[in-house]
């Protein structure tokens, strides 16, 4: 019973962390600053709140060895790119268009796992695989000449999707470590890695903004980045591996209905369609994982 309890508590937590990602987008329509910036901000504001929680636990562990920090420096660094990847597809897409290309990551590790964990890819995958790609299509606005869906703005939404789908591959074969010392790390190293690319490109030439802005910039940082980042890694530790992959699907399904709700973005009926292939085609692929180890 008590394992079931805490199982449940779990899948409570990464709910909520969930729900918090969701509103990402939306976040983002309302803060007037460059993509690169925004990714600087929120690896250095959800990098400073999980040190707090580090050194507030005061909790005393082995000692990182420098291989292990390399590759979570490595992989914080992917996790910045992807993040302003992200926000550029927001800005270039709506947000319905752009969360949707963005969760073809899925569909992208499970083409990629035969070979790099040599994972059988089974027929049924395989056409999952297919369905996804071809929803990505009609999410796109191409069939109904839809403008919601910019060329560009897809473009960045799938390139996410791909350096996503690296983060996750890189991670799963990195070592272990203690789970806030290890995102503390990957949260600044996304951070310092957008520094110098921010400078280049001028994007703190857009720092005069309003002190609203300034406050939704501090809460993607502590909320949606710190709080939101540490409520996903405590509430996996007990779940299963299928568990996590489905209730993932909460973001985006969060991230559609706000932006309908709150953005009034349209929904095509192409694009309707399309969500519900990009969604379903992966919730069927990880149904299937799951009852092959049932």
């Amino acid at each position: 019973m008590p394992d079931k309890d805490k199982g449940g508590s779990s899948a409570g937590v990464f709910i909520a962390s969930m729900l918090i990602f969701g509103t990402v987008g939306v976040l983002r329509r309302y803060i007037p600053l460059s993509s690169a910036a925004l990714a600087f901000s929120r690896g250095v504001l959800g990098g400073l709140f999980l040190l707090a929680v580090v050194l507030l636990r005061k909790k005393k562990g082995e000692k990182t060895p420098a291989r292990a920090f390399l590759s979570f420096v490595f992989i914080g660094a992917l996790i910045g790119v992807n993040w302003m990847l992200l926000f550029e597809a927001y800005s270039h897409a709506t947000v319905a268009v752009a969360t949707l290309c963005y969760y073809m990551e899925p569909t992208v590790v499970m083409l990629l796992s035969p070979l790099f964990f040599k994972e059988k890819l089974t027929p049924k995958k395989a056409v999952c695989a297919a369905l996804a790609l071809f929803g990505m299509v009609l999410v796109s606005g191409v069939p109904g000449g839809e403008r919601g869906g910019s060329v560009k703005g897809v473009l960045f939404g799938l390139s996410a999707a791909l350096v996503y789908s690296a983060v996750v591959i890189f991670n799963k074969k990195a070592p272990q470590a203690e789970v806030f010392k290890r995102t503390t790390v990957m949260l600044f190293s996304a951070g310092a890695v957008m520094l110098p690319y921010t400078l280049l490109t001028g994007g703190f030439e857009t720092w005069d903004i309003s002190g609203t802005s300034v406050l939704l910039i501090i809460i993607l940082g502590i909320v949606h980045t710190g709080i939101a980042y540490t409520l996903y890694f405590a509430g996996m530790r007990n779940m299963k591996v299928q568990t996590v992959a489905l209730l993932s699907y909460i973001d985006p399904v969060t991230a559609l209905l706000l932006s309908a709700l709150l953005l009034k973005e349209p929904m095509s009926v192409y694009g309707a369609l399309g969500a519900v292939l990009i969604i379903g085609s992966a919730m069927v692929s990880e149904l299937k994982a799951r009852n092959n180890k049932s």
